[in-house]
């Protein structure tokens, strides 16, 4: 597959423009004398194998700034390699370390505020993709790592061929941690069966969060989610209640039919929408957590609100806690700009209604109810304005610029146009500069790319070779290779975090 790309002749200032675009590339290029040193790869060496914490990038990137205090900030299940991670840096670097530990539930608890405070000018987080930009921390340079996990890839792929028919319709997702591995997945999956690896900008295709997952318009196709726990699961489950849901854990190696209640989580919705509707005074409560709360987000439901008649309260809170908010006795319904599944999964447990920003607007009657649920919280494409990258909170862009001139004075450069492969087209730098890498098409031959293991080439979890499925999935049963120890508990708002096996 081939695809057109335009772009001007060569001319000294096309080649100007090349030689730069080269030196910036040289720029993010890790040097060999940190990526061959002995020393260094025998202290890599003491962390798992298949997690890629991308220590050699970081040294380098502490190296050439010349940082003097960096913030390490992880999710709980990945602060057991704090210490050597952070034992590593300070020897390897003139800069020393502070690990992080307050709770942290995803990308949008990037707390560069916190790190700041703490005289850090370099801020590594760990294990989630660059939700919250680069360009909009105050005075702290940020790099994402995302902690790529290789993984069986191999029994994987024989789970689902062994468990669908050929011609199958599969709609293939996960968390950042194994999108590398899906999409190696995906491609071999495509010979036999009708594979879609669906995206909601700007996450990665195939990335799902707990609050933000694609709507997929396949009647009759299965939801196949890698990845250990159903927090992020719920997310598609809850956009796609017409389809079946499948969880393989990579872990365990088990496969299961997933459910969701969607009944009764739509009829608490609505019970608290229809009470809140009737309040009077309304509580605002803008999630502190690092960056989970949007103020401009905050901003349009207080006018909202206000334009309804209603009075409003603002509180700022790290954590929503019941006995937090029992203790405002003359607050009728509350609105929180945290994370929407505090409300959809423990909405009951509040002795007042707590509301999601959607949910005010229909409160309101700003907007109809939706019977498709929206999990559109961080999506480009999004219902509304109380969700956060929707297109009235983005900065205005400048306009486009004319076409370079060959010369000065002269007529425009003469165009041609090139052929690229689709990997060459759909690889391109994150915007964002945080050291990622984004994609733009179908993206499954940019992602294969940067999982840095061809199919088949991840080793397996135990043992020396791809354990053969040994059970065929019955509706509610689950299969697994025979060694396989029994799956943790999914759910709740806790993003569940891969942990060493």
């Amino acid at each position: 597959m081939s695809l057109s790309v335009v772009a001007a002749k060569t001319s000294p200032a096309s080649a100007t423009a090349a030689a730069a675009a080269k030196g910036r590339r040289i720029i993010h290029q890790v040097p060999l004398e940190i990526l061959e040193d002995p020393l260094l790869q025998q202290a890599v060496a003491t962390l798992p194998g298949n997690y890629n914490f991308e220590i050699y990038k970081t040294i380098w990137r502490i190296r050439q700034a010349g940082f003097r205090r960096v913030a390490l900030q992880m999710p709980e299940g990945l602060l057991m390699f704090a210490c050597t991670i952070a034992d590593i840096i300070e020897r390897f670097t003139d800069a020393e370390t502070v690990v992080m530990g307050d709770v942290t539930y995803g990308a949008c608890c990037v707390d560069d505020f916190t790190a700041r405070a703490l005289g850090a000018d370099f801020m590594v987080h760990y294990g989630h993709s660059c939700l919250v930009p680069v360009d909009i921390t105050r005075d702290i340079k940020m790099l994402y790592v995302f902690v790529d996990i290789k993984i069986d890839t191999a029994h994987f792929i024989d789970t689902l061929r062994f468990n669908f028919p050929k011609g199958s319709s599969l709609v293939l997702v996960s968390t950042i941690q194994f999108v590398s591995a899906l999409q190696a997945a995906a491609q071999a999956l495509r010979d036999d069966f009708d594979v879609t690896v669906p995206q909601s900008r700007p996450l990665s295709p195939g990335e799902i969060l707990g609050c933000t997952a694609p709507r997929v318009d396949m009647p009759g196709a299965a939801i196949i989610y890698l990845g250990d726990g159903r927090f992020h699961l719920e997310s598609i489950m809850i956009a796609n209640p017409e389809i079946s849901a499948y969880r393989y854990d990579p872990y365990s190696k088990m496969f299961t039919r997933e459910e969701y209640d969607h009944g009764a989580m739509r009829a608490a919705r609505k019970d608290a929408i229809a009470e809140a509707a009737k309040a009077k005074t309304w509580g605002l409560i803008l999630g502190t957590l690092g960056r989970q709360g949007s103020p401009k987000i905050m901003q349009h439901v207080e006018d909202s609100l206000q334009r309804a008649g209603r009075k409003c309260v603002r509180l700022l809170l790290s954590e929503i806690f019941p006995c937090k908010l029992r203790l405002f006795q003359d607050v009728d319904a509350w609105v929180q700009i945290a994370c929407p599944r505090l409300s959809i999964d423990w909405g009951t447990a509040f002795c007042k209604p707590l509301l999601t920003p959607y949910e005010a607007a229909v409160a309101i009657k700003q907007i109809e109810w939706q019977e498709r649920y929206p999990m559109d919280f961080y999506a480009n494409e999004s219902l509304g304005p109380w969700t956060v990258n929707h297109e009235s909170h983005r900065p205005a862009r400048p306009p486009r610029r004319a076409p370079r001139e060959a010369a000065k004075g002269g007529s425009p450069a003469e165009v041609t146009t090139l052929t690229a492969t689709a990997e060459e087209a759909t690889a391109r730098p994150c915007v964002r500069d945080c050291g990622c890498v984004k994609e733009s098409g179908s993206g499954a031959q940019a992602s294969q790319r940067r999982a840095e293991v061809a199919l088949g080439s991840a080793p397996p979890e135990s043992g020396s070779g791809a354990a053969p499925p040994t059970a065929r999935l019955e509706p509610g049963g689950r299969m697994g290779a025979e060694d396989s120890s029994e799956q943790s508990g999914g759910g709740g708002r806790t993003q569940e975090e891969p942990e060493k096996k």
